[in-house]
């Protein structure tokens, strides 16, 4: 594949499949995701690859989900909402390597929920987490909820959808959605260092060890593939696409003139 929106490199066993949309805060389009999932199954049937590293191109951030200006109604890919999304976090998940997120900015809605799926998150001190779904007329009914939950406890994840607040790296190191912080010149160095530690363990006791894990939480596949479809149709409907327009006019939605 020729890759348009990502950058993938390999260097010590590691391979870092970077998104390369800064110009749109790393968001992604179906193009973005047709091209990590195909990134994601060239490292993670690489024999030579031991580790993968999930990155944002630019300061400003990791990711911070789907594209709005490629939604009107549905995005512009496939699957059921118009973006592979279901099949692009089972592959993290699938993929019998760690991935590592390598978080230098935002992680931000669908990023935010990268984030979480991966194996271990690495975050800079300028990283900041968060959902926006309910502000935006959209939410991600599978992974990015009930495993969420899984992570940081049930009163955290509610938190975080209903509020829709960000978290400082600090609060998500606190509350369990990372697994370390380090000043922003020494995230590289980090991310380094953690691959450089597990190139130096057994491969398939890894894989092993990454399955087992999965097993427990299985379930969560089921649960994203019926809320996915729940979504689609609310982004018929006239609620949810107030809060595309809203954001693509910058102005504050009203969701609640849609309820009376």
């Amino acid at each position: 594949m020729d890759y348009q929106d990502i950058i993938y490199a390999e260097k010590a066993g590691a391979a870092t499949i970077t998104i390369n949309r800064p110009d749109k805060m790393n968001a992604f389009r179906g193009q973005t995701c047709e091209e990590l999932i195909h990134a994601l199954n060239r490292a993670g049937w690489n024999d030579d690859i031991g580790v993968i590293v999930l990155a944002g191109a630019g300061d400003r951030a990791f990711c911070t989900g789907g594209d709005q200006s490629a939604h009107e109604g549905s995005y512009d890919g496939r699957g059921t909402i118009g973006l592979p999304v279901e099949e692009l976090q089972s592959l993290i998940r699938d993929v019998p390597k760690p991935v590592i997120a390598k978080v230098q900015g935002y992680a931000i809605g669908g990023g935010n929920v990268l984030a979480a799926i991966c194996d271990m998150t690495i975050a800079s001190e300028a990283a900041q987490f968060g959902q926006v779904g309910p502000k935006v007329g959209s939410v991600d009914p599978g992974f990015g909820t009930a495993y969420l939950a899984q992570v940081v406890g049930e009163k955290k994840a509610r938190e975080i959808w209903c509020l829709c607040r960000r978290y400082t790296a600090r609060e998500a190191l606190e509350m369990g959605l990372i697994n370390t912080v380090v000043p922003a010149e020494e995230l590289d160095a980090e991310v380094e260092r953690w691959c450089a530690e597990i190139m130096e363990k057994s491969p398939t006791a890894i894989s092993i060890a990454k399955r087992s894990f999965n097993a427990a939480t299985e379930h969560h596949r089921g649960i994203s593939s019926m809320g996915m479809q729940a979504l689609a149709l609310y982004y018929e409907t006239e609620e949810s696409q107030e809060g595309v327009k809203a954001f693509l006019e910058k102005r504050k939605p009203d969701f609640r003139q849609f309820k009376k």
